[in-house]
């Protein structure tokens, strides 16, 4: 009886032995060795795809100058620059299954590309997995490389692609409140200071607000992501270059440049781009900005659907889901409520980058396998929060404007929009009585002959309350506020 595929195995070697290997698995022995010694995050380099197809464009760079310098002949580096291109066109990423979080700084995962692109170059080459005599995972494939160079090059191009999506997503959002800017632009409300009521607004201008806030974040990031083009291609293991040619650096940075498009520029101090993590500390503290502040714009979320009946109820939020197991009815804000918890991981993530900076030694961190993932974990998260909080939640949104109404007519409010035209203290005095008799303020500036009906209709309307429309000039005070004060 033949024996099971599954179960085929060849034998790799490395210095410290031999292995068998899975017969149809394109990693060999070094990414053995990870799988058996850091079984800890159980989540494979390969949930984040960016940094696979970085990883690819690394090899396919160096391939290239190699090539292009004449320490690598053409056949090998042009199949490793078509096995590099399947990796990058999205094929044979399951293959990268070396854990997220790894000792040695990042080794395992350089390994892991290294043997896969080349037993997939071996394949093209109709040659079987293994046949390193022909094409070697090390000196054929990482010519030219280190670990040291090859993976923060890779984590600062897979982040910056990942980033554009991050981008997309949250200009989406910055619309989708754009749009309910527009839409609420006409619906007065009160808006509050230390939760208390405070003056006018129209819910437009406070959704606006909102997308204002994302806008500024989008700047921010993007202006972040320049920290990531510094890379530090030709270091090799400290930053001295050594065991490269010495045109090296200049074309593979080029060529890396070509292939990811993206806006690359050779670190003027190879010894300290090599040491130095800051960069990613930056980018991860430009990630929990936008994390924190997203969340707060959730909580108001939060609080101004609260209710609906015994809360704000000011807007209502699309009900996605029943909301409890013994109360009938309920619902629940179950997506800013997501969106929060987001933001928590990304805070704590953006602590442990802030850890894992600080405790590099010398002439290298050891400790960039947690930084890319916390960063990348953070981009990923966020993408899809953004992109749950805007379908699921943004896009449905209502105003409730009878109640908003019936809040902003029985508002003590209003009465600071009169202040110039009848003082301050008359003012206070008014809002107290109001408080007192659950009265109309406009009713009793007129009872007690502060202003006309007319100019107090034209002085508490929607556009001037808002501020979308300026105050005519203040009309002089018709009578004193002692008396008025003492009459009230």
């Amino acid at each position: 009886m033949a024996q099971d595929a599954t179960k085929r195995t060849r034998t790799e070697s490395d210095s410290l032995g031999s292995m068998e290997i899975p017969e149809d698995a394109y990693w060999g022995i070094h990414t053995a060795r990870a799988l058996e010694n850091f079984p800890i995050s159980r989540r494979p380099i390969s949930v984040y795809a960016d940094l696979v197809r970085a990883l690819a464009m690394v090899k396919q760079a160096s391939a290239r100058a190699n090539k292009e310098i004449g320490v690598l002949d053409a056949e090998r580096a042009d199949l490793i620059d078509r096995a590099a291109q399947l990796v990058i066109d999205g094929e044979y990423h399951d293959q990268f299954v070396v854990g997220v979080i790894q000792g040695g700084a990042g080794t395992s995962t350089n390994m892991n590309a290294n043997e896969v692109i080349t037993n997939v170059a071996l394949e093209l080459a109709g040659r079987p997995k293994g046949d390193y005599a022909y094409l070697s995972p090390i000196d054929h494939t990482n010519r030219s490389q280190s670990t040291n160079d090859v993976y923060p090059t890779a984590i600062k191009v897979g982040l910056s692609l990942d980033l554009y999506s991050l981008l997309d997503e949250l200009d989406l959002l910055r619309r989708a409140f754009l749009e309910k800017a527009n839409e609420f632009h006409d619906v007065l409300k009160i808006g509050r200071t230390q939760l208390q009521d405070a003056v006018p607004m129209t819910l437009g201008q406070e959704f606006h607000g909102f997308a204002t806030t994302l806008g500024e974040d989008h700047a921010r990031l993007a202006e972040n992501a320049k920290l990531l083009h510094e890379v530090n291609m030709g270091a090799t293991a400290i930053g001295t270059g050594i065991t490269t040619h010495p045109h090296y650096r200049e074309a593979v940075v080029r060529h890396l440049i070509d292939i990811s498009g993206l806006g690359l520029e050779s670190a003027t101090d190879l010894v300290e781009s090599t040491s130095d993590t800051g960069g990613f500390m930056s980018f991860s503290s430009s990630l929990k900005r936008n994390a924190i502040k997203l969340s707060k714009i959730c909580n108001d979320l939060r609080l101004l659907s609260s209710g609906p009946q015994a809360g704000l109820g000011e807007i209502n939020l699309p009900a996605r889901q029943a909301g409890s197991s013994i109360m009938p009815g309920k619902v629940n804000p179950v997506i800013p409520e997501m969106v929060n918890q987001v933001a928590y991981a990304v805070a704590g993530a953006d602590l442990t980058v802030t850890m894992a900076v600080e405790a590099g030694q010398l002439q290298l961190n050891a400790f960039e396998p947690v930084i890319a993932h916390s960063i990348f974990q953070s981009i990923t998260w966020m993408r899809r929060a953004m992109h749950s909080l805007r379908i699921n939640c943004i896009d449905g949104i209502t105003a409730n404007r009878d109640r908003l109404g019936a809040m902003v007519g029985s508002s003590v409010g209003v009465v600071t929009a009169l202040t110039p035209f009848i003082g301050y203290a008359a003012a206070a005095a008014l809002a107290k009585t109001a408080l007192l008799t659950n009265r109309n303020v406009g009713d009793l500036v007129v009872e007690a002959g502060l202003m006309s009906r007319e100019q107090v209709d034209k002085q508490l309307s929607p556009a001037r309350l808002s501020g979308l429309e300026a105050a005519t000039q203040a009309i002089p005070v018709i009578r004193s506020a002692d008396s008025v004060v003492e009459r009230l």
